[in-house]
């Protein structure tokens, strides 16, 4: 259920060199256990310094906001938290998607759609940006011309991984993304079936890829929505470590 992954960059030093960030996705309100007990305590084994979600906690064809709520709630108290909302998020109604925001930021998770925050350690910083899944590639680069960010490690969560072109022309370090469910059936040798906006055989579905100096990293996510199987396709809670390229 975990999948682990190194970072190697010369943009932090001591203080972030080994900083362990928890990515998650797309959990479509599954429940795993008594108040999501058993997906909170494979994340705080992982001891994380931050966790963060790209989006789809809730699923828009049978929507129950009290189970990403839940979620959530635990979340925090592992870990500060930062989230983008998804494309399920879009479908919810008007007051169902303010009843999900609200909770989120009364739990004390900073919400990360179109706007940008960063982190200090030991006098160094890195960049937190967020874009939610109805933005265009303009808005990115808005958000990017605000940020003074001196050569500090940019961070971007998205919910949609088949926009890395534009995360690379924008230079972009690192990418956490979800949304393809790991292509549903992975397949040996080949890797996904299918996945939203990509269709048979995604090239974006799940692990690390690297375009440019931008790398993203992809998770398979942990519930399901339409298609309500998954086949050699296990759930995932992404682990990345930073590691510091020093000379």
């Amino acid at each position: 259920m975990v999948s682990s992954y190194e970072f190697y960059t010369d943009k932090i030093g001591t203080g972030f060199d080994g900083y362990r960030i928890v990515h998650i996705s797309d959990l479509h309100n599954k429940k795993f256990g008594k108040n999501q007990s058993r997906i909170l305590n494979v994340m705080r084994e992982q001891k994380p310094d931050i966790i963060v979600i790209t989006g789809d906690i809730v699923d828009g064809f049978r929507t129950k906001v009290e189970v990403a709520l839940e979620f959530v709630s635990g979340a925090v108290k592992i870990a500060p938290v930062y989230y983008v909302s998804g494309n399920h998020e879009l479908l919810l109604s008007t007051e169902e998607l303010s009843l999900l925001l609200d909770g989120i930021k009364t739990a004390g998770a900073t919400i990360l759609d179109n706007r940008a925050t960063y982190i200090q350690r030991k006098e160094e910083s890195l960049y937190l940006i967020g874009v939610n899944d109805g933005s265009n590639t303009d808005r990115l680069k808005n958000i990017l011309n605000t940020l003074d960010t001196q050569g500090n490690l940019r961070i971007l969560l998205a919910h949609r991984p088949e926009h890395i072109d534009s995360y690379s022309e924008n230079k972009i370090d690192l990418v956490f993304s979800g949304h393809a469910h790991g292509g549903q059936v992975r397949l040996p040798f080949i890797g996904g079936l299918v996945a939203p906006e990509q269709g048979l055989f995604p090239k974006y579905t799940a692990g690390k890829y690297v375009l440019g100096e931008t790398a993203m990293i992809i998770s398979r996510g942990l519930g399901n929505s339409i298609i309500p199987i998954r086949v050699f396709n296990r759930p995932d809670i992404v682990v990345t470590v930073l590691k510091a390229i020093t000379n």
